[in-house]
């Protein structure tokens, strides 16, 4: 068995009935991208995985469709009728390969007139390991049979009907017979897969500080950390701290550490929309010189000018925020740094040299932070909603003769790009993701999961992007789902898979 085979992976995505999508199979291989025009479904296609992974992450079935926009009901494929008991519903699955062989997990969810998981059905080596039903509507459970192909050939049994029924098996299934090891090992690959899933979703308004409040917790798969209900089996969710226990699940993926992921406070790892990657940069670039060396020519490719380095420095004293985009900014003696949203809100930028604002010719609302990276003697009022100059430092790009220059005055696709290439070049180690926590790392492939890869990127950025990622995936240990808009960025280009929707 190779190394390959040996690491669950989501090769199927199936979405028979979901939003756009009917009777639509999608394979996945280690890096594939959707293209397709304006509402063909490629970010559906997304979502769809990503419940999946929140589910398979031990989140409640509420939790898992939450950011939905529209909520459950949004998720039922266009022009459902109701039953006579005013029931709609949508149906998704997934096949993942491991070392247990292809194993197929497909389930029937109720969006109306209440959420729940009205079916579901695990399959593998030939068998039918476990489905489940909705046998009493009035009771929040439904009907599950596993197979144990012992003296009794299935045991019967409630489940929640809020919860995936695979990842509650290894607390269920004792492991005795050779049909429930089966049980178990298929199991263990499904929820492995799905919690090894990174939503990546780079703002750079949120970057700036400039987008209101941060996200809460952030995480690629929010909440995902203490997240209950998930499998015993695999004990702690990613590391010393967390407890598996009958009816509790996982609690948190570094015990007491978890509750501050949840809440934002986990600076060390990177948060979904990546407002964090300063304090995740400085930790990185001390962890492994040579990963930051590869980060360094990446960005210098996609950046337009010399960059010669790219480090977290501390922040100034008496500035808050990263300069932070905001209205009703005063400036006094800056020059070079001009339009909407240059300083942040109540920046005072007395004593400014205009030579290191306009170093790298920032203007208009890209400028943003121009004030705090050169302020000798600024100040700063209260800011709200982070920015890139949290945890006490910045990140600066070295540029050579010019200096250095503060990222957040880097164009949108620039930001996208550096925050894309760190996730990629990292694991779930720097990442605010639950992984399953007893199986070696080795054992595991992340997936990366990118809306709109090469939003608000020119060609050839995101052709580096793409060529990065490629890079990656040859070892082994990442793969990549992601839309982009232009599939060329992906021609020539060994190993990347291209599915056209809506064609």
């Amino acid at each position: 068995m190779n190394s390959d085979s040996e690491r669950p992976a989501v090769t199927e995505l199936r979405l028979s009935a979901f939003k756009a999508h009917r009777g639509v199979v999608l394979p996945l291989g280690p890096l594939t991208l959707l293209s397709g025009g304006s509402g063909s479904g490629k970010s559906s296609a997304l979502q769809a995985y990503e419940i999946l992974a929140r589910l398979g992450s031990g989140q409640s079935l509420a939790r898992a469709v939450r950011d939905v926009a529209g909520g459950p009901s949004a998720c039922v494929p266009a022009g459902a009728r109701p039953d006579d008991q005013g029931r709609r519903g949508f149906r998704i699955g997934c096949t993942v390969s491991g070392p247990a062989g292809p194993v197929s997990l497909d389930l029937a969810v109720q969006a109306e007139p209440e959420l729940r998981i009205v079916g579901e059905r695990l399959t593998g080596g030939g068998e039918t390991l476990l489905t489940t039903a909705l046998t009493d509507p009035d009771r929040p459970a439904v009907q599950a049979a596993w197979h144990t192909a012992g003296a009794t050939p299935v045991t019967r049994a409630p489940l929640p009907d809020d919860r995936l029924g695979t990842s509650l098996l290894p607390l269920r299934v004792a492991g005795k017979t050779a049909g429930q090891r089966l049980v178990l090992a298929a199991a263990e690959q499904v929820v492995v897969a799905l919690r090894s899933a990174f939503v990546c979703d780079p703002r750079p308004e949120v970057m700036r500080g400039t987008g209101g409040a941060r996200a809460a917790g952030g995480a690629g798969l929010p909440g995902a950390a203490g997240a209950t209900g998930a499998t015993g089996a695999l004990g702690s969710a990613g590391g010393a701290g967390g407890s598996a226990g009958r009816g509790s699940g996982v609690r948190g993926g570094r015990g007491k550490g978890a509750g501050k992921a949840r809440e934002g406070h986990d600076e060390g790892r990177l948060r979904s929309s990546c407002d964090n990657l300063p304090a995740v940069l400085a930790r990185t670039s001390q962890e492994c010189a040579r990963r930051h060396a590869v980060l360094v020519a990446a960005v210098r490719e996609a950046c337009v000018g010399p960059v010669d380095g790219l480090r977290a420095v501390p922040r100034q004293a008496g500035v808050t925020g990263a300069g932070a985009a905001g209205s009703g900014a005063r400036e006094s003696g800056v020059t070079g740094a001009t339009g909407a949203g240059a300083t942040g809100a109540g920046v005072t930028g007395v004593g400014v040299t205009a030579s290191r604002v306009t170093a790298s010719g920032a203007t208009g609302a890209g400028a943003a932070a121009a004030v705090p990276a050169a302020g000798r003697g600024g100040t700063a009022g209260a800011q709200s909603g982070g920015g890139l100059g949290d945890a006490g430092v910045q990140v600066v790009l070295d540029r050579g003769v010019l200096g250095e220059m503060p990222v957040e005055q880097l164009g949108d696709g620039e930001l996208r790009f550096l925050a894309l290439a760190l996730v990629l070049l990292t694991g779930p180690g720097v990442l605010a993701m639950d992984p399953a926590g007893e199986i070696p790392s080795a054992h595991q492939q992340m997936t990366v999961m990118a809306d709109g890869m090469d939003r608000c990127m020119d060609r050839r950025q995101a052709r580096e992007l793409v060529s990065l990622a490629v890079r990656m995936a040859e070892r082994g240990h990442v793969r990549l789902l992601g839309t982009v808009r232009d599939p060329s960025v992906a021609e020539g280009l060994p190993g990347v898979q291209v599915l056209h929707l809506g064609a």
